[in-house]
């Protein structure tokens, strides 16, 4: 009987994962982690959306950068599920921003390798992100499931109410807006990941 052979792909998804959350953790930007480990920030960015076969010694340096055992970018159980619980959701965070700003984006899909994230939104009342709008590349879906949400896209104003939805390109600038008396929630999918 042969043994089966490691999944190299879903091994250097594991590997990309890991290094965006240390980064992330790390308050670094893309720029910031090239510097400190001497590595390229394309070879950085792709390793973190698992492209590519890294060196060991790549890693090893992108480790040294984050400050972290090399080991830890290997970290992962060894077969994600593609079942996400509710109690088991990685909240995502823009370095304690949301406490600051009356946030809370929790992650839906099973990790961000893949082509798409979803995620679970709750905006405190008077939670705005008009100071620092958001523009990449990509698609934008988003579905408000109580309380009211104001998504702006370019600065034209759009009130959604439960059960309203709304898609645009991501390369529009966009902000969001609780003007509500009460909690927001919302699903919002968007591709490529932008965490």
């Amino acid at each position: 009987m042969s043994e089966a052979k490691p999944d190299v792909d879903a091994l250097v998804a594991t590997v990309g994962l890991q290094v965006r959350a240390a980064r992330k953790q790390a308050g670094l930007t893309l720029d910031a982690l090239g510097k400190a480990a001497g590595v390229s920030v394309g070879l950085i960015s792709q390793v973190e959306r698992g492209k590519g076969n890294p060196s060991f010694a790549t890693l090893a340096q992108i480790a040294h950068g984050l400050d972290i055992p090399i080991g830890r970018l290997f970290h992962l159980a060894d077969q994600v599920s593609p079942v996400v619980r509710h109690d088991e959701r990685r909240v995502l965070d823009f370095h304690g921003a949301a406490e600051l700003t009356g946030a809370r984006y929790e992650l839906l899909t099973p990790t961000l390798s893949g082509a798409l994230e979803s995620i679970w939104v709750e905006t405190e009342p008077g939670h705005d992100t008009s100071d620092t709008p958001f523009r990449h590349n990509g698609e934008e879906f988003g579905i408000v499931l109580s309380g009211v949400k104001d998504v702006y896209l370019d600065g034209v104003r759009h009130r959604l109410y439960p059960g309203d939805s709304i898609t645009y390109s991501s390369s529009v600038p966009h902000w969001y807006a609780n003007p509500g008396d009460e909690p927001a929630s919302s699903v919002w999918v968007i591709t490529p990941p932008t965490w």
